[in-house]
């Protein structure tokens, strides 16, 4: 089978789409779910992992690729799986490929109603987000919500999933022409990431300011949006995109003002606590039943994974990123 494999720690430029055995039947693999991959998510935890720069640091050779979906080629007994099956998985690693292998734990089925890119879209941020906002931020309805970095896959699942549970959203844009695409994923307010956009939030909420920011980016955005939190307000840290090194915080701030900065860990949460991964998928399935989709995926061929990370890395992908063998 097909597979892009990182041979060294260089970024992109590490990657080869070569020939790798295949999984199927192999006996490594008998405890394993093995997927025939339509669909697998890209994230920036991806490129982190191609930099050497991951907390989970795996030296070379290794195949990238935390989410897929695709059809069950074989399961062991007991699983709950079984072959010709459509699931959706976090394999943690292997998803850039023809096939992968899963521990059942970590697969589901996949909702009607949904391909296989749509599917693997809703694994990372969707789940990252439903607990993030949910569990985490505490969001309950009639609150506001400012999205930081809202083009992005973590930008569209939280303005979705914020306005399912009632919440109103303002998301920030610093990408040329971004607006039409934030807009209809449903944000009630849209405003560029710009000089100026801390008084811009407070204007858009009658000086209020906002109960809860999800911010993926970090860098100089975070001390302007711990300002524009209202009373009892909470920063939900999802990641640090924006480069530049990890912000850091007064903690007088937040003692002086009654805010309070959250930090969102869904795999490490996971990690420690399997059970909520299924309880997570369960309220997911519950939306997806209601009606809610993710904006369609920007999809590449798995051959040209290098070229797709790139896209990821200059940000010039609006929503989330497929790949397909």
């Amino acid at each position: 089978m097909k597979a892009l494999v990182a041979q060294e720690l260089t970024g992109t430029s590490g990657l080869a789409y070569v020939d790798v055995d295949d999984l199927a039947g192999d006996p490594a693999y008998a405890g394993a779910v093995v997927i025939d991959v339509g669909a697998a998510g890209v994230c920036f935890p991806d490129l982190l992992l191609l930099r050497g720069e991951y907390q989970l640091r795996l030296e070379p050779p290794f195949t990238p690729g935390m989410e897929v979906a695709g059809t069950v080629r074989s399961a062991p007994e007991g699983s709950g799986f079984t072959p010709g099956q459509r699931v959706s998985a976090f394999s943690m690693i292997g998803g850039y490929a023809e096939q992968v292998a899963a521990v059942p734990a970590n697969v589901i089925p996949t909702a009607d109603g949904l391909d296989d890119g749509e599917a693997a879209s809703l694994l990372g941020n969707y789940y990252t987000m439903q607990f993030a906002l949910a569990r985490r931020g505490g969001l309950l309805p009639g609150e506001t919500v400012l999205v930081l970095g809202s083009a992005g896959g973590i930008g569209a699942a939280s303005i979705q999933l914020a306005k399912a549970m009632g919440a109103k959203v303002i998301a920030m844009v610093h990408r040329s022409g971004a607006e039409e695409f934030v807009s209809s994923l449903g944000a009630d307010v849209v405003l560029p990431l710009a000089d100026g956009w801390r008084e811009a939030v407070m204007a858009a909420t009658g000086g209020q300011g906002v109960d809860l920011v999800v911010d993926p980016i970090g860098g100089e955005a975070f001390d302007d949006a711990i300002r524009v939190l209202a009373p009892e307000g909470r920063l939900l840290v999802i990641g640090f995109a924006a480069g530049g090194g990890i912000p850091t915080v007064k903690v007088n701030r937040l003692l002086l003002r009654n805010v309070s900065v959250v930090g969102v860990g869904w795999g490490e949460f996971v990690r420690r606590h399997p059970a909520a991964q299924a309880e997570v998928g369960a309220e997911l399935t519950k939306l997806v039943a209601a009606g809610l989709r993710p904006p369609p995926p920007v999809r590449f061929p798995l051959s040209e994974g290098a070229a797709a990370l790139d896209a990821l890395a200059n940000g010039s992908v609006r929503g989330k990123l497929v790949l397909e063998p």
